[in-house]
């Protein structure tokens, strides 16, 4: 039993990294664990005698630094939160924009900067961004709940009175282990 060799081998954080090999990492290290550190040992097995005289501070830096350079390779998670929903209660077609839906945002916010989705008897059949959102004449940013708006899809027209708008944001979580 050793509590440097355990420190290292029942970290959960080995259990998220499946692309990444044990040995690899710890053969970044082997200078750092001094010159008496055998690497051949160390990629045939963590129970390297020579790493159970490690300095304890060395194997904690060492899965400190691991996890640092394992979060760094993972791909950053991209989460939805839903915003507002809208009804289309009449299509106007406009020259130059095409057809705009006459809606009401019925929950939320209609948001310009936002994605869209286009619901047709609760089925998504269309997913994109707005090329417009206007209140009366004017292009606005948002658009409460209560509220009246005209919205025109970027490069999709097939809109019906009826159909639902759900408006939601994206954003970019950086993960960690």
């Amino acid at each position: 039993h050793n509590p440097r060799i355990d420190a290292i081998r029942n970290d959960e954080l080995f259990d998220e990294l499946d692309k990444v090999k044990r040995e690899g990492l710890i053969r970044m290290y082997g200078t750092a664990l001094g010159p008496a550190f055998d690497m051949r040992q160390a990629t045939e097995g963590i129970e390297s005698v020579r790493l159970r005289h490690a300095p304890p501070q060395i194997i904690y830096n060492l899965l400190d630094d691991i996890k640092a350079a394992a979060s760094g390779m993972l791909s950053n998670e991209i989460r939805e939160n839903f915003i507002g929903y809208a009804t289309i209660k009449e299509v106007f077609r406009v020259t130059g924009v095409g057809n705009v839906a006459g809606c009401l945002v019925t929950e939320g916010v209609a948001r310009r900067s936002a994605g869209v989705r286009l619901l047709r008897d609760n089925v998504v059949i269309h997913e994109g961004t707005l090329k417009t959102l206007k209140r009366f004449k004017d292009e606005v940013k948002d658009v409460q709940s209560g509220q009246e708006c005209g919205m025109a899809f970027e490069n999709y027209d097939d809109i019906r009175p009826g159909d639902v708008i759900e408006i939601f944001e994206r954003e970019e979580v950086v993960r960690t282990l």
